[in-house]
């Protein structure tokens, strides 16, 4: 950091900017502040080398592209005073590399705060800026267009879940059409991929021409909605395909395949998109023949478990933490362990318990009960091991929970 001439203000009327230079309150004995039109503004930001550059400018292309041009010296800080809330202006100005606004009305202590918050803001830039610096010299991340290469793409994408214990989200797999391959180039779609999704979301080189993209907390509908993005940044006369599968319970291997079958249905298929047929694990497969007829209770007990694990303790999970805010004055209870499973609601009104019970064998045993009311409303339900999906056991307990607010009222 240069401790002489730090900020830089850079303004189409130099008269104007030395009133704006006085509203600056210096943090530092030895900070300055340097006035420069926008002539010489790149010349400028070179002698001077800067930490804070201030371009205050009209609303119109020469200030866009000056904030454009200073973007490409990626450990500046930009921040646009304007002299009006134009909201399109300023929009654009972020979209050019602006990293913050002010209103050149605004008061001095305003002024202020932007730069003590952007002084902040730039140094964990460049902290960041000296971390990708060395993942590209140890290959990890790609040096021309800072997005991870293939073969660092199994470790990050599963360490990033095991950091944050994701559990659900897409994996997105995009790649040219067929007759899209010739004009297809990397650098560019790099871009746009960068453009179109979130800080938390990773973005890695695939095999051949794809990417591949980690999007957590994000379901397939949404995911969607990205690669349309994606689409509309792309050129008129390039196509893309995607392949999109769930990350649900699944490591990179198991994601990558998914996503690529997918891929390939909709590139076979001609069309523009394909998700991946999620099935329910293969648990459904050891009930076979061979196991009905052994009538063994063991395979049948390891099954249930498993359906345990994955399907019923994250589906009372997932229903309590939707319905806990949905439910006025209601208190939500569930537990699951191999005796039973137990699905709880209760108000000052009513008490209802859904409880699922395993007897042996092939099926389970569904009671729903709401104190003090007959039949139809308390009954149970009988359900294959092969029938526990997390698709039907939501509408049970979903149906449970509409009950529930129909009796308590």
């Amino acid at each position: 950091m240069n401790d002489k001439n730090n900020i830089l203000l850079i303004s189409y009327d130099v008269d104007y900017a030395k009133i704006l230079a006085s509203k600056i309150i210096f943090l530092r004995k030895n900070d300055n502040i340097v006035i420069s039109g926008f002539e010489d503004a790149m010349n400028s930001t070179e002698i001077y080398a800067p930490d804070i550059v201030l371009v205050h400018g009209r609303p119109d292309e020469k200030t866009l592209d000056l904030i454009k041009n200073l973007r490409k010296k990626e450990a500046l800080c930009i921040i646009l005073i304007s002299d009006s809330n134009d909201a399109a202006f300023i929009l654009s100005a972020y979209d050019y590399g602006a990293d913050d606004f002010v209103l050149a009305s605004a008061d001095d202590f305003e002024f202020v705060l932007r730069i003590v918050h952007n002084i902040k803001h730039n140094s964990i830039k460049l902290l960041h800026l000296r971390n990708q610096k060395i993942l590209e010299q140890s290959g990890v991340i790609d040096y021309e267009t800072g997005i991870y290469n293939y073969n660092s793409a199994k470790q990050i994408i599963e360490n990033y879940i095991d950091d944050n214990l994701f559990d659900c989200g897409t994996f997105l797999v995009v790649a040219p059409a067929e007759e899209s391959k010739t004009k297809f180039n990397t650098g560019k779609m790099a871009e746009v991929l960068k453009n179109s999704v979130r800080v938390d979301d990773i973005i890695t080189f695939g095999k051949g021409l794809k990417f591949y993209l980690m999007m957590p907390k994000t379901d397939l509908n949404q995911a969607l909605i990205v690669f349309n993005k994606i689409k509309d940044y792309c050129s008129n006369d390039l196509d893309i395909c995607a392949g999109l599968a769930s990350i649900s319970n699944k490591n990179f291997d198991q994601m990558e395949h998914d996503a690529l079958n997918a891929l390939s249905n909709a590139l076979t298929k001609n069309m523009e998109y394909a998700f991946a047929e999620e099935k329910e694990s293969t648990l459904d497969e050891w009930l076979d023949d061979q196991a009905l007829h052994s009538k063994g209770y063991k395979i049948f007990r390891q099954i249930f478990n498993k359906k345990l694990e994955k399907v019923i303790t994250p589906v009372f999970y997932r229903l309590q933490k939707n319905y806990e805010e949905k439910l006025f004055d209601t208190q939500i209870e569930q537990y699951t362990n191999e005796e039973q499973c137990v699905f709880r609601l209760s108000n000052k009104k009513q008490e209802s318990t859904l409880r699922i019970i395993y007897p042996g064998f092939a099926k389970i045993i569904v009671y729903i009960t709401h104190e003090g009311l007959d039949s139809p409303e308390n009954r149970e339900i009988q359900l294959a091991l092969t029938k526990i999906t997390q698709k039907e056991l939501v509408k049970i307990v979903e149906d449970f929970i509409k009950e529930f607010k129909k009796v308590s009222v």
